[in-house]
């Protein structure tokens, strides 16, 4: 029987939070969401390279600065494609493209994240496709820390060098 080949330039995480759809879409597409449980800093500009106020939902096109906690170091990207409601996208730097839909489930909210379009050699398979991956997986259970018990899980105000190996970086 033969093994199907691995797939390194798409993976899917998925959890399920109980909050509303829309409170869980609010923390994905907004300055104040995004720096709840996710960044140190992150600014939207609109088209005409205004900012966008904390919490206006961001739109397709959108320039972001990201600064990550502990690290030196700012991503820049563009929000992708949004609809208000459940879906949101943006670049991810040299790591391809992320998906964030959300799916309605009784009392809570399924997110379904993926990233895709990731380079396929050696070094971005270890370094987007394992790394963000393990790296999706602590920061999709600090979002439902976050939401459902007011805590975050991530060390905050270290020095890069102090996090190595630290699974809450």
């Amino acid at each position: 029987m033969k093994v199907p080949e691995m797939d390194w330039t798409i993976f899917r995480k998925r959890i399920t939070i109980e909050k509303p759809m829309e409170e869980v879409y609010s923390a994905w597409a907004t300055k104040d969401g995004m720096e709840s449980w996710f960044l140190e800093k992150a600014d939207y500009r609109d088209a005409t390279d205004k900012f966008r106020k904390s919490n206006e939902l961001v739109k397709k096109g959108d320039a972001f600065t990201w600064k990550w906690h502990n690290w030196d170091f700012e991503e820049n990207g563009i929000i992708l494609k949004e609809n208000g409601i459940d879906l949101i996208s943006f670049t991810f730097g040299s790591g391809g493209n992320v998906i964030v839909n959300l799916e309605p489930s009784e009392l809570r909210t399924e997110i379904i994240l993926t990233q895709e379009n990731i380079p396929s050699d050696d070094k971005a398979k270890k370094d987007f496709f394992v790394g963000c991956s393990n790296g999706w997986t602590f920061w999709l259970t600090n979002l439902k820390a976050w939401m459902e018990y007011g805590i975050t899980l991530n060390a905050k105000g270290l020095k890069q060098e102090e996090t190595r190996d630290l699974v809450n970086s």
